[in-house]
């Protein structure tokens, strides 16, 4: 089977719908060479995998040469497409070792590179002649006008969006004909598009340098100027959302024209990659064969809770952010129901099921003790195996020495079955793969310098007067609503996002101010189109001086360095911060960890947004008013700052 290629919409060639339209690529992750065979094998139209130290999930299980190069041999034979994530942020002594690993993963039969730092994609392009080049959701594309300018100046061919798009949203980013790849399933960053500083200013490890400590999955108490507890909700996970799942909305996407459906997992199992991409290939499936009925998605839903998941959610789709997006309750494995206790004996219970069950599966016991309990009563769900296979409607007796009630719920947390049926798979596409020889691919690599830069505008600095003082755009919402302040002595830094909704708050502060800072590319593009003089911050992330000249050639005066750069990579970056115009942290007075679309305080209970109450917005909100600070276990206090939209500020001062 050839490789599938692109068609001029910009989707792969994967076949049409029932209606005309072009089915998306399905792209499944591989953290190594069994769980790309499994990807393979349950029908994926492509795959991305990690390969060398420059990648965001350095702790993945990882490939050798031989295994990836014969993994990549596989996948071509079937007709599947191999990606190689580089989407870390390097420096300038990585630059040429980077490019060169590029190569190298092209030479071994990868298709194209992931990246998402700007410097690494202009040396690629530089060294690599006629490299395919996708963008990183890392590189925090929200807007339109920043997929254009992706696609106009750094030249790639396709760009992976942030999870906190709307359907609508999405289907405008389609509509620049750039091909456009969105997630569809699994764990959530609730730090906007991954750009998260938490784990760096309070572990000391970078999540931008894919080694990421996932404080957003750890214990938190949210309490008042007082210390006193305000969380109204079940649980202390306040920070860990639930895992995203999209299969309700695939007709929506389809008909949106994404060019690409990619699942989160590059950490995960075979066996959750085999589940999870067989069930997302069968529902493709139903939309070209015109049987996709919205009756069908329970079932799919249940067949892919019977891998990893924290819950589902489908929030961000359909444009919220609240409560509902959050795994409150625990960070780990919530499994899918299977049925109820309906008879407690001495250490056996009787499950009545509503789902069928094989011998070896494990199940929960989902025990919530009363206000009265006996103190000896468990806190922890008891697990326990299932002794025998049973169908849907059948009773099983399982053994259970921890005190439950009838009326308790019993979830599949891992099912043996699916680990049988990916074993049996694996020995199948392990042979094949033996069977299979790599093919040698010429690579043509150009010596590697510094890089130059192409485009019209100057990477110069242009000296010119700095207002005196500095404002925070999210902070302007509440200073002044109607916009009415002069802020021509001000230099404004606008907000991390720039989404459709954003774009006319943004075009009135950046006429109205003297100077602005640009902390996402689409704010980037306003700014040129203005004329204004602009600088540039984090999101924006610049950790080499081949970035820093690719953003002065976009017209860029000042670079502000992220605060984690200057606290744990000082030495790494000295030559960078010689540099004229390169500056220290944009909110060195209060530095920021996190920024996500999801209000925290809906921890403190539904609010009248969560409630849909008419007019209801977060504007008007008085939770927000109030002094809020976010406790870590060792009893560090972070405060919190919820600005007028509804979106969570995290700082570490």
């Amino acid at each position: 089977m050839a490789i599938r290629t692109m068609g001029p919409s910009g989707q792969y060639e994967t076949g049409l719908d029932a209606a005309g339209a072009a089915l998306p690529e399905l792209l499944a992750p591989a953290g190594g060479l069994d769980q790309m065979l499994a990807a393979i094998a349950a029908g994926a139209d492509a795959i991305y995998a990690g390969l060398g130290d420059f990648n965001a999930r350095v702790s993945a299980h990882g490939f050798t040469d031989d295994e990836f190069a014969r993994g990549c041999a596989v996948a071509h034979a079937h007709g599947v497409r191999v990606y190689v994530t580089l989407n870390v942020f390097v420096f300038d002594d990585e630059l040429s070792d980077a490019a060169a690993l590029g190569a190298h993963a092209l030479e071994l039969g990868a298709d194209a590179l992931i990246v998402a730092d700007a410097g690494l994609a202009c040396a690629l392009r530089a060294a690599i002649p006629g490299v395919e080049i996708h963008l990183s959701t890392q590189a925090g594309v929200h807007s339109e006008g920043a997929v254009r300018l992706a696609a106009d100046e750094l030249g790639v061919e396709r760009v992976t969006t942030a999870r906190e798009l709307t359907v609508d949203e999405i289907a405008s980013l389609c509509g620049t004909g750039v091909p456009i790849e969105v997630f569809c399933h699994g764990a959530i960053c609730i730090g906007y598009s991954g750009a998260c500083e938490f784990s760096a200013l309070r572990r000391g490890r970078s999540a931008m340098r894919g080694d990421c400590t996932q404080p957003c999955r750890l214990a938190y108490d949210l309490v008042d100027e007082a210390g006193e507890s305000v969380v109204a909700v079940e649980g202390d996970r306040l920070l860990c959302p639930r895992d995203y799942l999209g299969i309700a909305h695939l007709p929506e996407l389809v008909a949106a024209g994404v060019a690409s459906l990619k699942i989160e997992g590059r950490m995960k199992n075979p066996d959750y990659v085999f589940n999870v991409v067989r069930a997302w290939r069968h529902a493709l499936d139903m939309l070209r064969d015109g049987t996709w009925d919205a009756n069908a998605v329970p079932a799919l839903e249940r067949e892919l809770g019977r891998s990893f998941n924290r819950g589902f959610t489908d929030a961000y789709l359909r444009g919220r952010s609240g409560a509902e997006l959050m795994s409150f309750e625990r960070a780990i494995n919530q499994g899918v129901r299977v049925g109820r206790l309906v008879a407690v004996g001495h250490e056996e219970v009787a499950v009545e099921l509503d789902a069928a069950v094989a011998a070896g599966d494990t199940l929960e016991i989902r025990f919530y003790p009363g206000v009265d309990a006996r103190p000896d009563v468990p806190k922890r769900w008891p697990q326990v195996p299932c002794p025998v296979s049973a169908a849907a409607g059948e009773r099983v007796v399982v053994h259970c020495k921890r005190k439950v009630d009838t009326g308790c719920e019993v979830y599949l947390i891992r099912s043996a079955g699916m680990l049988d049926q990916t074993a049996a798979v694996l020995e199948r596409m392990r042979a094949e793969a033996d069977a299979i020889a790599p093919v040698a691919r010429a690579v043509e690599v150009l010596p590697f310098e510094d890089v130059a830069v192409d485009g019209g505008a100057s990477t110069e600095l242009v000296e010119c007067a700095v207002p005196a003082r500095m404002v925070f755009a999210w902070q302007l919402m509440d200073a002044d609503p109607r916009g009415e302040l002069d802020l021509s002595d001000a230099v404004v830094v606008l907000d991390e996002v720039c989404r459709t909704g954003d774009a006319d708050r943004t075009r009135s502060l950046m006429q109205r101010a003297g100077r602005v800072v640009c902390r996402n590319l689409g704010q980037v593009v306003i700014a040129r189109e203005l004329g204004v003089t602009f600088d540039v911050a984090a999101p924006v992330f610049c950790a080499n001086r081949t970035t820093l000249a690719w953003l002065r050639g976009l017209g860029a005066g000042r670079v502000y360095l992220p605060a984690e750069l200057l606290g744990n990579d000082a030495e790494r970056i000295a030559e960078l911060t010689a540099e004229p115009g390169v500056l220290g942290p944009v909110d060195a007075d209060h530095t920021e960890l996190m920024v996500c679309e999801h209000c925290l305080l809906t921890a403190e209970g539904a609010c009248a947004t969560d409630a849909a109450q008419a007019g209801a917005c977060c504007h008007d909100c008085m939770r927000r008013r109030q002094a809020r600070y976010l406790v870590e276990r060792d009893g560090t206090r972070l405060p919190v700052a919820i600005d007028a939209r509804g979106r969570t500020r995290i700082f570490l001062t």
